[in-house]
């Protein structure tokens, strides 16, 4: 997992490229290789879109000014990408993929809940990216004058799902490669496209934007929240789990958090300043995220910009179609693991059909995914962050694949407490952008909040509180069960028998 340059030790760029093999079993030590700052690559590579630069534009949305949005921003992109970091720790104590070692916390067929939602939440995601590719693309041509319409977004639909169809399958050892390069592309040309633009911020109309109540930043905090690192965390130890055992856990942290949020910060910060100067400019973008950001560009950067815009979404639909394979097999699915990813790719594509050419209001329907997913992941990321902090030791990796062993078949706590978190949550969140999501919200009056038309009404607590909810109580619950389990003799090693599901 590391480059020539790292170390020694063998890595996915010293092999033959080849289909990757593994699925939901562990990693053996011997291919185990690299350290925790090769992590800094599919993290980085995954979230240095030119999507960034549009979280402005949604920051702002929330009625905020743009030292609210900075704040709300920054600490929405840290503080989720940290939660990435402590669940990547997991992937090198267990070295199994994310959704088969929330097991420990769910039981082996329990956890199928979780996974059925982590499916959704990363099938969303990849068909969100490529509709946007897909759409920026078409954008690009249309100025350029060789045709925008239906032709072109067909063309460009089928050549970036191809691409991250192709990455999905492949598996990782080509993620890693293509994660590398694409890091490198779109970082050079991203700084180019800031600086081609840069004389189109203008200071005293930024500033001049009012503040917004403290309800409303806290809207724009969860969003962000919801938009990068918890959208995310389901997939945080997907690739840990190739480090040694002996990785540093810290550096685990550090590395996952730190290339991450990286990207997302920097055009965070720059597309706020666009955004808030241009008010036509922010409007456009919640039509069309990447392609609206075109329109301030010189006519011969355009297929540079095409190029960083599709390449940054490719990376990080190629890292979601990669885990959301996982996803499906850790929900019961019995299929190898590029059969998944393969049925998991005809899904986006059928997505991304509908967003492209039959979906009106993109952003609507955007933030009414985010937060309506957002809050049963948030419930489960509370519970796996919860159950990591009471463990003390690795996981017993032939355990987590038998239904008589220590994490159990299906324990009813940690169910009732994921189903409970989630009910407060959507009873706490609201999307009236989106028709189909109108009945959330329920709880807003009872709780003296103001109903689905007050103050509170979109500050998204419902998000937060299914993340403090379901951690608070799975410490409380689950303490005595983990330390039983730890309590136990060692079960069989894995390769005798280890794995019936």
């Amino acid at each position: 997992m590391t480059r020539p340059q790292d170390s020694g030790d063998e890595g996915p760029a010293d092999r033959p490229l080849r289909m990757e093999t593994h699925g939901l079993d562990v990693i053996r030590d011997a291919e185990r290789k690299g350290t925790p700052r090769t992590l800094f690559w599919p993290w980085f590579g995954a979230n240095v879109s030119v999507l960034g630069l549009s979280y402005g534009a949604f920051a702002l949305g929330f009625g905020i000014s743009f030292w609210q949005a900075l704040a709300a921003g920054v600490l929405g992109i840290a503080v989720s990408f940290l939660l990435c970091g402590f669940v990547a720790v997991a992937g090198k104590r267990g070295s199994a993929p994310t959704m088969v070692l929330s097991r420990a916390a769910y039981g082996v067929r329990g956890n199928r809940l979780p996974s059925v939602v982590s499916w959704m939440l990363t099938v969303g995601w990849e068909t969100v990216l490529i509709a946007l590719a897909t759409m920026a693309t078409a954008t690009v041509f249309g100025r350029l004058g060789w045709g925008g319409g239906t032709g072109t977004q067909a063309v460009a639909l089928a050549v970036v799902a191809a691409m991250t169809v192709v990455g999905g399958v492949m598996g990782f050892d080509l993620i890693m490669r293509l994660q590398t390069w694409i890091t490198l592309i779109t970082g050079v040309l991203t700084v180019v496209y800031i600086a081609l633009v840069a004389d189109h911020v203008h200071w005293d109309t930024v500033g001049a934007i009012p503040s917004g109540s403290a309800q409303q930043f806290i809207g724009a905090l969860v969003f962000m929240m919801t938009g990068f690192g918890l959208g995310w965390v389901n997939a945080a130890a997907d690739y840990s789990r190739y480090l040694p055992r002996g990785s540093s856990g810290r550096g685990v942290i550090g590395w996952t958090a730190f290339g991450a949020s990286a990207a997302p910060l920097l055009l965070l910060v720059f597309g706020l300043l666009l955004a808030g100067s241009s008010p036509g400019l922010s409007k456009a973008v919640a039509a069309d995220p990447i392609g609206a950001l075109t329109t301030i560009l010189p006519t011969w950067f355009l297929v540079p910009f095409a190029v960083v815009a599709v390449l940054g979404l490719v990376g990080g639909a190629v890292l979601d179609i990669y885990s959301s394979g996982l996803a499906l097999l850790a929900a019961g699915l019995r299929v190898p693991r590029y059969l998944a990813a393969l049925l998991d790719g005809v899904l986006m594509i059928a997505g991304a059909v509908y967003i492209v050419f039959f979906a009106g209001d993109f952003l609507g329907q955007f933030m009414g995914f985010l937060t309506t997913l957002g809050v049963p992941v948030a419930a489960w990321c509370g519970i796996m962050l919860a159950d990591l902090a009471l463990r003390r030791r690795d996981y017993d990796e032939g355990d987590l694949y038998r239904p008589h062993g220590r994490y159990g078949d299906v324990p009813p706590a940690p169910l009732v407490l994921t189903l409970t978190a989630t009910a407060v949550g959507w009873g706490l969140v609201t999307n009236t952008a989106a028709d189909w999501l109108t009945w959330q919200g329920y709880l807003l009056g009872p709780l003296g909040l103001g109903g689905k038309d007050g103050a509170w009404a979109y500050a998204n607590l419902g998000v937060l509180a299914a993340l403090v909810l379901a951690f608070l109580g799975t410490l409380l619950l689950s303490g005595g069960r983990v330390r039983e389990q730890e309590e136990r003799a060692p079960g069989p090693a894995p390769d005798e028998g280890a794995y019936p599901s």
